[in-house]
């Protein structure tokens, strides 16, 4: 059997000619394209904006800017995330305050969370930041009322979970990133992710105000808006401090193709959970959904005791399992200002038991059988 990972890119031949088109095009950046795939993943999510950077870490960062976060104020997160959903308050000075997940679920616990806000002052936190972990949406509608509770921004870490949806009170499906519940999203294309741009992030949003700040910190800061008629077309402004996060034309175009094809591959991820569901019931914990929900299953993840020894064992058979995630807490980094004890048990559990199986589209059924066969061999002895 030939080597398996636990996440791959699929390239197809369209990917490849809509790259090649755009090469051979006059723009490679900062051109047609970017606004083209801005466009079209908002309707995908069903927000008003999108503005697409180099990556979902700068997407991260500019979310905290455009909402105002200042030096020393305090944003929540999940500890079981990947590092940059921290650290983006960390790059503008803020502190960050982890509260727990839900055992089942494996997303930050709203109980955790609002425990920690009702111990605090209100004004004490100015944020929180939820993570759509392994493609299962979080509740965002009682994060929201939450939120406005304490006058709480929300930033929602989508980057799981492109084509995920959760159902609220009122019966409606929200689909992750839309803006409905969450006052910016956040999604990633990293190549294991469902749309994969090699590097590239997008940003969503409904607020025009925030649209707008966050397309300037994009560019430096840099506006030419109203300008060319009474200084001339080479005339520009630099309003603010802003980043160089821009996406190429290259990479939209390559977007615009994966995006096309997610509906289909979140389609396959769910029959490919399924199959794994279906063959470690009552023998494996894996991940919950809640009623009404769709996981977009950019992880399948189990909990097993010796979670080590299955990571050797399947790698000694070509399969490349993976950790999601280290508890950000326990890093280095974080620990060393002051993060080490933070009696966070429901995540420190979860990380000494959990592991991530293959789960992509491309992953074929035997390969899915042998992965299962070596998983249950394993855990029976």
């Amino acid at each position: 059997m030939k080597a398996i990972p636990y996440g791959r890119q699929h390239i197809d031949q369209d990917d490849i000619d809509t790259v090649v088109s755009t090469l051979q095009a006059d723009f490679l950046t900062q051109g047609p394209k970017v606004k083209e795939f801005e466009d079209k993943f908002a309707e995908y999510v069903g927000s008003k904006y999108a503005v697409a950077v180099n990556n979902a870490t700068s997407g991260l960062h500019l979310a905290v800017l455009a909402l105002g976060l200042k030096e020393g104020e305090r944003v929540i997160t999940t500890p079981i995330t990947f590092a940059a959903s921290a650290n983006c308050v960390r790059y503008a000075g803020g502190e960050v305050w982890f509260a727990d997940i839900d055992p089942d679920s494996y997303v930050l616990s709203f109980e955790s969370t609002s425990k920690l806000i009702e111990s605090k002052p209100k004004g004490f936190f100015k944020g929180i930041i939820p993570v759509d972990f392994a493609g299962l949406p979080v509740d965002l509608e009682a994060f929201r009322a939450l939120a406005d509770k304490h006058d709480l921004w929300i930033i929602e870490d989508a980057c799981h979970a492109p084509g995920g949806y959760f159902t609220d009170s009122k019966g409606e499906k929200q689909l992750c990133g839309n803006g409905n519940y969450a006052d910016i999203g956040i999604f990633s294309f990293h190549p294991v992710k469902h749309i994969a741009c090699g590097e590239g992030g997008m940003i969503t949003t409904n607020s025009e105000k925030l649209y707008k700040k966050l397309s300037s910190l994009r560019t430096h800061g840099i506006t030419k808006e109203n300008m060319a008629e009474n200084h001339g077309g080479w005339f520009y402004e630099m309003q603010e401090l802003g980043f160089n996060y821009r996406l190429t034309d290259i990479q939209s175009a390559l977007g615009i193709t994966q995006l096309a094809k997610n509906n289909a591959g979140v389609d396959r991820r769910n029959k490919i959970s399924n199959v794994y569901k279906e063959a470690f019931k009552d023998k494996i914990k894996y991940q919950g959904l809640q009623e009404g929900a769709l996981n977009a299953h950019h992880l399948f993840v189990v909990e097993v005791e010796d979670r080590k020894g299955l990571y050797d064992f399947l790698r000694s058979h070509n399969i490349y399992s993976q950790i999601h995630y280290i508890p950000v807490h326990t890093l280095p980094y974080y620990k060393e200002i002051g993060y080490g004890s933070a009696g966070l048990e429901n995540s420190e559990n979860y990380y000494s038991k959990c592991i991530s199986l293959p789960m992509y589209p491309t992953l074929t059924d035997k390969e899915q059988a042998f992965v299962i066969e070596k998983v249950l061999s394993f855990i029976n002895g």
